[in-house]
């Protein structure tokens, strides 16, 4: 019975015969389509050559240019065995990006070296890429054997100087596989030619390749792709990438804290009730309770959590030809989460003929390095040596992959050297004291909606009432707090952060604060409910576009009209409008003093003295 597809990738000097090699299999294998072995023949005379394998890859070029067999990354033969799949990669570049970012992940690998040449520098930096990303099973193709007469003093030599270098990486070749692919030889058929040679042939060696296994021991790593709303139910979905979960599970979620109780697990194509889920699986899942989660987020057991990071050390492969210099900044992808981080160090560049190491300030292309990298936002990972697949990753410059990591070292020192401090002074004691809770007012809407007019007169009523209170108003803090933030869309969801941040630290003191910004995304609205917890209250303060524009009290809206203001909320940038808001205040329809009214009430109702008679305790959850 045919056992399941295996996906290989085959790499090699642009010179060593991976080409041919490829052709060869497919033929050999009778996995060629009708009138391709014609086709290559007469490429091969028209270019005045002897029959050339290799030019199989442009006829299959051809047929993929139409659309037909096969795709662009994927090549299909099959054995009696089983099916298999060769990853497409002609370069380091294509070979990294269809790695690294999930479009495909080897099972096993064939490394080519040419028999006469031996293992060059190339050759050195494939077998380093292999290990960097994780393949484990390797076998050696020295090719080319005709050149060298078959010689088996020439093969050991090229044998051992491959296996002394894979050893030093942690890898052992499954077989060192002496051939001559234009000729055939120990592809499909064991050659009379080297006799000496008792191992397998590449079929056989392809054929004892296991697909890659994923343990459900490991601890639970479900890194989110994506969040679906069908009908009424939210549904996360992503693949489990290690461990297993099941139905009644309380899964918390890196990097924000939030935990639920899975409720239903959701599988494609699959009527009956699914009452678990292991590593390798995709699916969806919902749970008892609404949390902030989205893509990138990574669901887990608590017991077996991922580490949290700003500062971690990878070893990475260099692709481009602009180097990675300290300074620069660059997306970093693992699984499916993307964050800026920022080159710090340049540790060591590492030179792959012997592996040794010198420091560096900068990584040129095709260099292997060990670089330290910071980042502003929480990362949830692991080391690559305990967990890959939440342990490797791609740098993006834009939208390239320029280097493919292995994370090798985390390090937060500075969460490391912080102890939090425990209050003497409950928030009970607290709320007794000022006579209301402590909490979080955060009032989004368009500029012009009248947030700051409703702010500064909440403060004024709560004051006047003998309130602890204060605002945070989005203009003010970017004069102080968040001067050295710009408008980017990082620097933006930064800005948030940090008012949030601030407003959790003053509703801890026991003050209503409240927060006017126009925070139009609702996944930067999302963090700030998560980093506030229960005590966050969204207000949406809504006016329809035509009366902000008509108020302008700042005259933004005819700058941005007039192309002065580059990305402006409600003109050239969008403004989600919250979903749930606890409280809507409908400004068109509304006067001023009506606003207030509406707002004082709502915060009466949950701040203030009758909310803390309903209450025996006080809880605070993030």
């Amino acid at each position: 019975m045919p056992h399941s597809q295996l996906r290989i990738v085959i790499v090699g000097h642009v010179d060593h015969g991976k080409s041919t090699l490829i052709g060869r299999l497919l033929n050999d294998t009778g996995s060629l389509p009708d009138g391709k072995v014609d086709q290559v023949r007469e490429m091969s005379r028209k270019r005045g050559m002897p029959f050339e394998w290799a030019f199989v890859m442009d006829a299959l070029q051809a047929e993929r240019d139409q659309g037909i067999t096969i795709d662009t990354t994927q090549i299909h033969f099959k054995t009696k065995q089983r099916p298999y799949v060769i990853i497409d990669a002609p370069g380091h570049t294509e070979f990294l990006k269809n790695m690294v970012t999930g479009a495909s992940q080897a099972d096993a690998a064939l490394l080519v070296i040419d028999a006469d040449e031996g293992a060059l520098e190339q050759s050195r930096r494939h077998a380093f890429l292999l290990h960097l990303l994780g393949v484990r099973q390797v076998a050696v193709v020295v090719n080319k054997m005709d050149k060298v007469e078959f010689s088996s003093r020439r093969y050991e030599v090229v044998a051992q100087e491959i296996k002394d270098y894979l050893a030093e990486l942690g890898l052992q070749p499954k077989a060192v596989i002496p051939v001559s692919a234009r000729n055939g030889d120990n592809i499909v058929t064991r050659s009379k030619q080297a006799d000496w040679y008792l191992g397998p042939t590449v079929i056989e060696q392809l054929d004892a390749f296991r697909p890659q296994q994923t343990s459900p021991d490991q601890p639970l790593r479900f890194p989110l792709q994506d969040v679906y709303k069908p009908d009424d139910r939210r549904i996360l979905a992503g693949r489990i990438e290690s461990g297993r979960l099941r139905v009644g599970d309380t899964l918390h979620f890196s990097p924000t804290g939030a935990s639920a109780k899975v409720v239903s697990i959701e599988a494609w194509n699959h009527p009956e009730t699914v009452l678990s889920a292991q590593a390798g699986q995709s699916i969806g899942i919902t749970l008892d309770k609404r949390i902030f989660a989205e893509r990138g987020h990574i669901a887990h057991h608590q017991s077996d959590a991922p580490t949290l990071a700003h500062r971690l050390s990878v070893r990475l492969f260099w692709l481009v030809s602009d180097p990675l210099v300290v300074g620069k900044t660059y997306t970093l992808k693992i699984a499916t989460a993307e964050h800026r981080v920022t080159v710090e160090q340049v540790t060591a560049v590492i030179n792959v003929e012997d592996l040794s190491s010198t420091p560096g300030k900068a990584v040129r292309r095709n260099e292997v390095a060990e670089v330290v990298l910071r980042s502003r936002s929480p990362i949830a990972l692991d080391l690559a040596s305990d967990l890959p697949r939440t342990g490797r990753g791609a740098l993006i410059d834009g939208n390239d992959v320029v280097g493919g990591c292995l994370v090798v070292e985390i390090e937060d020192s500075a969460a490391a050297n912080i102890t939090e401090v425990s209050h003497t002074v409950s928030l009970e004691e607290r709320a007794q004291a000022n006579g209301h809770k402590g909490g979080v007012i955060w009032l989004t809407g368009l500029s012009g909606a009248g947030k700051s007019t409703l702010a500064m007169a909440l403060e004024r009523a709560l004051f006047d009432r003998g309130w602890q209170t204060f605002v945070l108003d989005g203009d003010n803090v970017r004069n102080g707090l968040n001067a050295g933030l710009g408008f980017s869309a990082d620097d933006r969801a930064e800005n948030i952060r940090r008012v949030a941040e601030t407003a959790k630290l003053f509703a801890d003191a026991g003050m209503v604060v409240i927060a006017s910004l126009i925070s139009p995304l609702k996944a930067d609205r999302a963090r700030a409910r998560v980093i506030g917890g229960e005590r966050f209250h969204e207000v949406h303060v809504a006016a329809n576009l035509a009366t902000c524009e008509e108020r302008d009290p700042k005259g933004l809206y005819k700058k941005a009209r007039a192309g002065e203001i580059a990305e402006f909320t409600g003109i050239s940038a969008p403004y989600e409008a919250p979903d749930q808001p606890e409280l809507v205040i409908d400004t068109d329809a509304l006067s001023r003093s009506e606003a207030l009214a509406q707002l004082l009430d709502y915060v009466d109702e949950t701040l203030g003295k009758n909310s803390l008679k309903s209450e025996k305790e006080l809880t605070y959850v993030i």
